[in-house]
C-alpha cells in the first residue's frame, strides 16, 4: 500500500465527536447535561483556511478545543496528521504543541502583563529547546518584522501597546515554532473596526507566504467569507451547513445560515480585499 501523500493527509480529523459537560443542576447521582458538540466529522487539509461561524453557545470555541488538545471529545476520535491521538500522551500533546498554535479573542489575557514582548517570543523557543541563544534572538527579530511592528517593541510591555499591537504580538508568539497550523478564535472581536481590517490582511498576507493552514473561527459571517476557503456554520453543536464559502453565501441550504447573512451586516470596512 503505498504512502499517502502529506499534502492529502489531513493536519487535523475530527471523526465523528460530541462533547458532553455536567452542569451545576440536576441531582448529585443525576446531573443535567449540556451537549455542546454533536457528531461532528470535519478535516483541516494542507493549506486551507477552514472557517466556522456561528452565535455564542453553538459549540464553536468547543471544537476549537478539541482540535488543539485542551478538550477531549466524549466521543468520537481526533487524528493529528493521520495518528490518532484521541487519548493523547504527553509526547503526542508536546508534538501538536509545536505544530498547531492558537491565537485567542483577546490578546491582553493571551499574553503575560509582567513580560517584555522579546521574552513573550522567546519563551516558546526555550520550552521546546529549539536552537542556540544567537539562532533564538534571530528568531524573536524576524518575528517582530512578519507581524509588521518595529524592532523598538521588544522591550516594551502589553500594557504599554494599543490592542492591535498586543495582537500582533500574540501572532507572532504563535508563529515562534513554525507551526503548521493556527487556530484563530475570534480573533479580532475585541478590536477596532478599523483595525480589525489589517488584523485579517495580515493573517491572510502570512497564510500565503508561511502556507498556513488556518481554523478561523467567528461570530461574524461575512468576516469568515473573506478569509476562509471552507465554511461551516455551526448552530446548537452541530454543522447545519458546509461548503467553499461561495457555495455558502451564493446557495446557503439551511435556514439558520440564511438567518446570519441576513442579520451580520459585514463589520469589515467595504473596501477590504478589493
Amino acid at each position: 500500500m503505498s504512502e499517502i501523500k502529506d499534502t492529502q493527509t489531513p493536519i487535523i480529523f475530527l471523526d465523528d465527536i460530541s462533547v458532553t459537560f455536567k452542569t451545576r443542576t440536576g441531582s448529585i447521582l443525576h446531573p443535567n447535561k449540556v451537549q455542546a458538540v454533536k457528531n461532528l466529522t470535519l478535516k483541516l487539509m494542507p493549506g486551507e483556511t477552514l472557517g466556522i461561524v456561528g452565535e455564542s453557545g453553538c459549540g464553536k470555541s468547543t471544537t476549537a478545543n478539541v482540535m488543539c488538545g485542551l478538550q477531549q471529545p466524549t466521543s468520537g476520535k481526533v487524528f493529528f496528521k493521520g495518528e490518532d491521538v484521541t487519548k493523547r500522551s504527553a509526547a503526542q500533546r508536546r508534538l501538536i504543541g509545536r505544530v498547531i498554535s492558537v491565537v485567542f479573542q483577546d490578546p491582553a489575557t493571551a499574553l503575560n502583563a509582567r513580560m517584555t514582548v522579546h521574552d513573550q517570543l522567546i519563551d516558546p523557543l526555550v520550552v521546546h529547546n529549539v536552537g542556540d541563544k544567537a539562532s533564538r534572538e534571530q528568531r524573536v527579530k524576524e518575528l517582530i518584522e512578519m507581524v509588521g511592528l518595529p524592532n523598538s517593541v521588544l522591550e516594551a510591555l502589553p500594557g504599554q501597546m494599543s490592542g492591535g499591537q498586543r495582537q500582533r504580538v500574540a501572532i507572532a508568539r504563535a508563529l515562534a515554532l513554525s507551526p503548521d497550523a493556527i487556530i484563530a478564535d475570534e480573533p479580532t472581536s475585541a478590536l477596532d473596526v478599523s483595525v480589525r481590517a489589517q488584523i485579517l490582511n495580515l493573517l491572510m498576507d502570512l497564510k500565503h507566504e508561511l502556507g498556513l493552514s488556518m481554523v478561523f473561527i467567528s461570530h461574524d459571517i461575512q468576516t469568515v467569507r473573506y478569509i476562509s476557503d471552507e465554511i461551516i456554520v455551526m448552530n446548537g453543536g452541530q454543522a447545519v451547513e458546509r461548503g467553499t464559502a461561495k457555495e455558502v453565501f451564493e446557495h446557503p441550504k439551511d435556514d439558520y445560515t440564511r438567518l446570519l447573512l441576513g442579520a451580520a451586516p459585514s463589520l469589515l470596512h467595504p473596501d477590504l480585499g478589493k
